[in-house]
This record gives C-alpha cells, sequence and structure tokens, in this order.
C-alpha cells in the first residue's frame, strides 16, 4: 500500500482538526495542504517508524510551528454551537489547545501527544488541565435550582458549587422559582418538575424562558413528562437517582455551548 492510500483515510480528521485547532476552515485546509505538499516534495522525510496517522499529524506540527499561514484563529464559516466552541478554543494559548484538542478530540493518547508537540506525558497532562482550567473559567455562571426536596437540593447545590459556580437561589415552588429568575437572571437553571405546592418545574421554566434566554437542566424522577415526542424536548434531561458525574457533565456541556457565556 502506497503511503498517499496509508493517509488517505486520516485526512478528514485533520482537517476537522485543523479547523478546530485555526479557527477558521480555510486556514486549516491551508495548512493540511502544506503538510501534503511537504510530504509530497519529500517523501523519504516522512516518519516511517510510527503509525502513519500519528507520522500526518507529526508532519502537520512541524508545519504548523514553523509556518505562519494566519495569524490567530479567526472565526469564520461557522454558526450556532460550533461558532460558540471556537470562540472558546480561540481564548487557549497554543499549547494547551493543541494538548486538548488532541487528547479529547483526536483521541490520541497523553503519550502520543507528547511526540506530536515534543513534550513528555505529564507536560502533555499539565497543559490538558490549564486548557480544560482556562475554559471552566470561561463558563463560571449564576445558577438557579428549582427543587423542592431539600437533601437533594444541597447536594445539588453542592456540585454546582465544586464546579465553580455560584448558587443564587434554591426554589421551591414555581411562583419561588420565576420571583428568583426576575431578581437576579441566572445564567443556568436546573429544575425538578414536580414542586412543593404541587405546581410544575416544567410551567416555572416556561414563564423564565418567556423573560429570557437561559440553558435549562431539568433532573426529575419523571422524565417520561418531557419525553413526550408532543413538543420540543430538553437537550438536557437527568433522572433521578443520579449521578454526581452526570450531573457535573450536564452542566459543563450546558455551559460550554452557551451564548451568553461565550468569549466576545
Amino acid at each position: 500500500m502506497s503511503l498517499g492510500q496509508q493517509l488517505h483515510p486520516h485526512l478528514p480528521f485533520l482537517r476537522r482538526y485543523a479547523r478546530a485547532l485555526t479557527g477558521s476552515q480555510a486556514h486549516g485546509d491551508a495548512y493540511v495542504r502544506a503538510t501534503l505538499e511537504a510530504i509530497v516534495a519529500a517523501p523519504d522525510e516522512f516518519p516511517s517508524n510510527v503509525d502513519p496517522r500519528l507520522g500526518l499529524y507529526k508532519t502537520f506540527h512541524a508545519i504548523w510551528s514553523s509556518s505562519h499561514l494566519e495569524d490567530g484563529p479567526v472565526l469564520t464559516g461557522a454558526d450556532g454551537q460550533e461558532a460558540i466552541a471556537q470562540a472558546r478554543l480561540a481564548r487557549l494559548t497554543p499549547l494547551p489547545r493543541q494538548a486538548l484538542l488532541l487528547t479529547a478530540l483526536e483521541g490520541f493518547t497523553v503519550d502520543d501527544v507528547g511526540y506530536l508537540i515534543g513534550l513528555d506525558s505529564d507536560d502533555v497532562e499539565a497543559l490538558v488541565k490549564e486548557a480544560l482550567s482556562e475554559i471552566e473559567a470561561q463558563t463560571r455562571a449564576k445558577v438557579l435550582i428549582i427543587e423542592d426536596e431539600p437533601i437533594i437540593a444541597m447536594d445539588i447545590e453542592t456540585i454546582v458549587r465544586d464546579l465553580g459556580h455560584e448558587v443564587t437561589a434554591i426554589a421551591v415552588t414555581r411562583e419561588d422559582a420565576v420571583r428568583e429568575a426576575m431578581a437576579e437572571r441566572p445564567g443556568l437553571v436546573l429544575a425538578d418538575i414536580q414542586l412543593a405546592d404541587d405546581s410544575s418545574g416544567i410551567d416555572a421554566v416556561k414563564d423564565i424562558l418567556a423573560e429570557f434566554s437561559v440553558p435549562v437542566i431539568f433532573i426529575t424522577a419523571f422524565p417520561e413528562r418531557l419525553l413526550t415526542g408532543e413538543r420540543p424536548e430538553p437537550t438536557f434531561l437527568i433522572t433521578k437517582p443520579f449521578q454526581r458525574s452526570t450531573v457535573k457533565a450536564a452542566i459543563s456541556q450546558a455551559l460550554f455551548f452557551d451564548e451568553a457565556t461565550a468569549p466576545a
């Protein structure tokens, strides 16, 4: 099998990575094109002692680190959640951004990433941690909890605070929830469905969303009330009893893609 045939299946993924790294399809494709031109010009210099995909990304990084095809991440050709994600990644400094994308997006091991960017595995892990910390700092938010069970409310509050967010209030009824939301508009709402006075968390959320846009995560023992197929269903729905890790992941995901917390 020729070198071109070995590399061909990996090119779409390299283009995806290049776009995420540069924040632009045009700039990303320019780097990929330069990478392929370098391989064609000097095939004997292509790394032969590693997996072809690893060698392809290694060559790409040599081009990336030595060329100036663009001045920095520029957001073009994206909209919605992709644009928000690009905005966040663009705020990261180059090495942490590379380490995060290569591990989280491309699935390379920390040892592979160390080979690609010329660092040891401990340094790569530190860069990934730095990148995640930067993103967490970007997505700090005020959170309204709508939950009438005190123990569950306390547990959710602890999870929220552990992630570095501020809890504005814990509401136990629809009326409380709407009042607290209007008093200090939160950046995220965590809502149960069945509330203390037999009012509905669904109705509370509808009232809040009628006033302003905010991401909502429903945490409920009655998911069937939301998964009806008859109306738009929530993006984030967690069933009780819940795992703390599930709630943490949902909060991070909801805020990562929220336009209100996107970097300017």
